[in-house]
């Protein structure tokens, strides 16, 4: 189906005469059309408490925001940002964070990774990788006991969930009971069938990811190992489950949809719904597109889900 009236007049807003493709920015440019757009998002809601804190790692540290529900947190979900490895902050997805508070019960952890092209490949995989051991380290003390992990992500956040997630399996550690891939980058082929219609060249088109790539892992080759390109992995056997989400008129839905599959076929658990009539970015779009909030609802029901049969298949959540 066609683009949505609300995304279509949108991007209509958006087409002004000084207005330029994501492709033909700066990285600073690029940044700054993320800070314009977090000012479009409306007042952020109040949750039970915000503090700022850092995350050790072999590279440095890690600026992390928690986010927690006024409640008993029933999850941490650690959330890696979008923004194709380039843009984003802690402040830009402080609604989306805070929302996803209110909507599971569940306290949200912002990470901060370092962006390129100033920290270029593996660098956002190395800092998340280290906020996720720090937070499944300070768990109980972020939650008050010892919940369920959960990790999630979108676009280039997504990827980076993915990442830990396969990463996390083959180590051992941390155990992480659910992965949340909202229209996740999965592969750095560039040619599928989603790449190449003209219908999605958006906001976020095929030119602007070849520039995210190219800032984020100018050496091709190295796109091709799996925590680079995630789909790429060699055996998916093992994983936790995924709740993945794409939008029909996206570049990156053919590839979203592929690991939906190929996690499936290693005998994952998945549930995947694509959201028709709805562009890459959709899904953070908060207070400017109104299905970023039925995107928000499904998350939330799949959480919940989840949650509610761990509860029954294990009596309680343990402490």
């Amino acid at each position: 189906m066609a683009l949505d009236d609300a995304t279509a007049q949108f991007l209509g807003q958006m087409a002004t005469p000084d207005f330029k493709p994501i492709h033909a920015m700066t990285p600073e440019q690029a940044r700054a059309l993320g800070r314009q757009l977090c000012q479009m998002y409306g007042a952020a809601p109040d949750v039970g408490s915000v503090r700022d804190e850092v995350a050790s790692g072999p590279g440095g540290a890690v600026p992390i925001r928690i986010l927690s529900p006024e409640n008993a947190a029933r999850a941490v979900i650690v959330y890696f940002h979008g923004g194709g490895w380039v843009m984003g902050n802690l402040n830009e997805f402080d609604t989306l964070g805070r929302k996803l508070v209110n909507a599971t019960n569940a306290a949200v952890v912002l990470v901060d990774y370092r962006l390129a092209p100033e920290h270029r490949y593996p660098t956002a995989v190395e800092d998340a990788w280290a906020a996720l051991q720090w937070v499944a380290e300070h768990r109980v003390r972020i939650a008050g006991s010892a919940v369920p992990l959960i990790v999630a992500g979108d676009s280039a956040g997504g990827n980076l969930a993915a990442v830990v997630s396969q990463r996390a399996q083959r180590e051992g550690a941390p155990a992480i009971s659910l992965q949340i891939l909202i229209y996740p980058v999965t592969d750095a082929d560039l040619n599928t069938a989603s790449y190449l219609d003209a219908a999605n060249q958006l906001m976020v088109s095929r030119d602007s990811m070849i520039w995210f790539w190219d800032h984020y892992a100018p050496d091709t080759s190295t796109r091709l190992n799996p925590d680079a390109s995630p789909l790429r992995a060699v055996d998916l056997t093992g994983q936790p489950p995924a709740v993945v989400l794409t939008a029909e008129h996206d570049v990156l839905r053919d590839e979203g949809e592929a690991y939906a599959e190929s996690l499936r076929a290693a005998g994952v658990a998945v549930q995947h719904r694509r959201f028709p009539g709805q562009m890459h970015g959709f899904f953070t779009l908060v207070g400017i597109l109104p299905r970023a909030d039925s995107g928000l609802r499904y998350v939330a029901e799949q959480i919940d889900s989840h949650l509610s049969a761990a509860d029954s298949a294990f009596g309680a959540i343990p402490n």
